[in-house]
């Protein structure tokens, strides 16, 4: 029987230890991935099914579509790999109720980069993953944390009912009072408009995003911005230049890395370059309460590289996204840390399924207070 890791046990050995037909909930790229760890583990997928809604006699990697009916009826006893991603609350309660039902798992596969977050990475990071968890200024943080990396272990869902907090990318533990926000990964403006919404003292933005379709976007939802606008068509980096990225229009875009040739990555996904630019070369600015959002597919360290002058010469919160790369949860904490020593962190996951919207935040201590408290 596989071994018990930090309180659950890895889905990859349980899968292979049941035996049991693995049926894949949806296409696309992130079962193109779930169906690679599974040949890696020396496993294969039986079959796929798709919602209703969306089962038109398609064959996905050689087999037919399904619909989920049609797989009970072929199969006695089967496990469920969702491979696909929703924030819907409808979506996620549709999961929700077949897992009621059918064994599901939701894997933890990496958004961007190869670690998968399996034992064999857990034990080879063991060290880093509690030295992070110790970072956290709260118990709830630790306990969320320990549930998502359970979670990364086990692909469980029923770990979310523990961690989920409804609401937007900004936590209640922020300090509000900012004067600048800086949003890398703006997308179409969304979290610009929510940043205005909760400090409305805002009185400038800053605001990067790397798709030319989506900036287009971006420019044309916040053309009314109350704040001096900064809008940057580049990806957020350490250096001013070009990266290659994956062509996934904004939040399906991510760094491609050095596996990338002729065009596509290894898995296929088309690329493209793209430019990049430092945030200090936006952040000129000394002693301003500042607030750094960072969520940019995968570039998050290089990221805060390019933004370090800024992080460390204001009065700067952060709050980081912890999701794309499988050592994010960990080695983030830890640089933040590393930079903002006296920072409180606290980590959050709002509703998606899988884990895709977790955040580190980091916020101000002043008189061995929390800011805001």
């Amino acid at each position: 029987m596989s071994a018990e890791i930090y309180g659950t046990k890895e889905l990859w050995a349980e899968l292979r230890e049941q035996g049991k037909p693995i049926v894949l909930y949806g296409m696309g790229n992130g079962a193109d991935k779930i169906i690679s760890v599974l040949e890696s583990k020396g496993m294969a997928h039986a079959d796929v099914f798709a919602s209703d809604d969306f089962v038109r006699g398609q064959y996905f990697h050689g087999k037919k579509v399904l619909r989920l009916s049609e797989v009970a009826e072929k199969y006695e006893d089967f496990n469920i790999l969702v491979s696909f991603g929703s924030s819907l609350p409808e979506v996620m309660e549709r999961i929700k109720s077949i897992a009621e039902k059918y064994n599901l798992y939701a894997p933890d596969v990496p958004v961007a980069g190869e670690n998968l977050f399996d034992a064999e990475f857990f034990y080879n990071n063991e060290e880093k993953i509690m030295r992070a968890r110790e970072l956290f200024a709260d118990e709830r943080s630790r306990e969320v944390y320990d549930e998502l990396v359970r979670y990364k272990l086990d692909g469980k869902i029923t770990h979310f009912e523990k961690t989920d907090r409804a609401g937007g990318v900004f936590s209640p533990v922020l300090s509000g009072g900012y004067e600048v926000y800086c949003d890398l990964g703006a997308y179409t403006g969304d979290t610009v408009a929510e940043a205005l919404a909760l400090y409305p003292e805002i009185k400038k933005i800053i605001a990067f995003e790397p798709s030319p379709k989506t900036f287009t976007k971006l420019e044309k939802n916040t053309a009314e911005c109350p704040a001096e606008l900064t809008l940057v068509n580049a990806c957020a980096w350490n250096e001013n230049g070009t990266a290659t990225f994956t062509d996934g229009s904004g939040r399906n875009s991510t760094l491609a890395g050095a596996g990338a040739q002729g065009g596509k990555t290894l898995s296929g996904a088309k690329i493209k370059e793209v430019a990049t630019a430092a945030p200090d070369t936006y952040m000129d600015f000394r002693g301003k309460p500042l607030l750094i959002k960072f969520d940019v597919e995968g570039a998050e360290r290089e990221a805060i590289a390019g933004s370090k002058n800024a992080i460390v010469g204001n009065l700067t919160e952060l709050c980081v996204a912890l999701y794309h790369r499988s050592e994010d949860i960990f080695e983030l904490p830890l640089l933040i840390h590393e930079i903002l020593p006296s920072h409180a962190l606290f980590i959050e996951k709002t509703p998606y399924i899988p884990a895709w919207e977790i955040n580190l935040y980091a916020c101000a201590r002043k008189k061995g207070k929390i800011l805001g408290f």
